[in-house]
């Protein structure tokens, strides 16, 4: 009956009825008076319906999923991430009107609500992500998904000064130019072999190509003062040359190896190339915007030597 269908899967008669007539999940059968019956199937999913209404989830989406037209984990997948958005545009809601909160002068306050209000939460964070698919769209898949989880994440109580690059960085990413110059940047750094441009540190660009394990061994080999040619370092030099081939889809071949080391040899000339100009024109820029609206994450490279890792690491690769 459906009034003990009501009491078991939490939903009102009204809509066990409504869900029935909309054909979402219609009655089993009726019995001799006419009342509706609903059997285990019809309950269950009734029971799915209510949880994925207190989720938030549309009809058309319910009606689609108990069709087989899409399935519970993409769904779900589906509301986690709008979800996610949710939660970053709320927590960034809170930092600004935590700072519009202090103790300002009139007119500094009023100076920044108007820089604020000038573009929503919403509007930033949907900038975020269409500079990242735009500037991902020639990479690999799977490195250009790494590359744009940088990013900006204002915390509970920024300073003036973040809430100022916060503003920056959404202003930067409404140039046209500036996106395209970021495009061609990455595309050209990044789908060829690692080193093959100095714009940016190699140590750094493997350091991001193939995760950070691999990396941190070598960091902790080279402060340990192993010899970049003995076997552990040859080994450690070779994994990290296969994982950031992998990771951009190359080929790890020996010329592609012997290629890795001569860029290391020739940031051990320049430097890490970090003032590079296009790297700081483009990506560069970026980053450094955004780790001034972030709280500051730990630099695995703060006491090391880049030149002098640089130098290692072309050993350990056999030059």
């Amino acid at each position: 009956m459906i009034g003990e269908v009501a009491r078991r899967t939490g939903l009102s008669v009204s809509a066990i009825r409504f869900y029935a007539d909309e054909g979402i999940v219609p009655a089993s059968g009726f019995n001799s008076a006419g009342h509706r019956l609903y059997d285990v199937t019809a309950v269950a999913r009734l029971e799915l319906i209510r949880t994925l209404r207190e989720l938030g989830t549309g009809l058309e989406e319910i009606r689609r999923l108990l069709a087989g037209e899409t399935t519970l984990r993409y769904l779900i997948a589906e509301h986690l991430e709008l979800v996610e958005r949710q939660g970053r545009e709320l927590q960034a809601r809170r930092s600004v009107l935590r700072a519009l909160n202090r103790d300002l002068p009139p007119v500094d306050r009023s100076g920044l609500m108007h820089r604020l209000v000038s573009m929503s939460d919403q509007e930033r964070e949907r900038l975020v992500d269409d500079f990242w698919a735009e500037a991902g769209a020639d990479l690999p898949a799977d490195f250009a998904e790494r590359l744009g989880t940088t990013r900006p994440r204002l915390p509970e109580d920024p300073t003036g000064e973040q809430l100022d690059a916060w503003i920056e960085l959404a202003d930067l990413l409404k140039d046209t130019d500036f996106r395209a110059a970021v495009r061609d940047y990455l595309r050209e750094t990044h789908t060829g072999f690692p080193g093959a441009s100095v714009m940016t540190s190699a140590p750094v660009q493997d350091y991001i190509h193939a995760g950070q394990g691999t990396m941190t061994r070598i960091l902790d080999a080279y402060r340990s003062g192993l010899p970049a040619g003995s076997d552990y370092a040859r080994e450690l030099a070779g994994r990290l040359a296969a994982e950031s081939a992998a990771a951009v889809g190359l080929d790890d071949s020996p010329e592609r190896r012997e290629r890795l080391a001569a860029a290391y040899l020739m940031l051990e000339e320049i430097g890490d190339g970090s003032d590079h100009e296009p790297f700081q024109a483009t990506h560069g820029r970026y980053l450094e915007l955004v780790t001034r609206v972030n709280a500051p994450a730990p630099n695995p490279y703060a006491d090391v030597d880049l030149k002098g890792l640089s130098g290692w690491m072309a050993t350990a690769l056999g030059r």
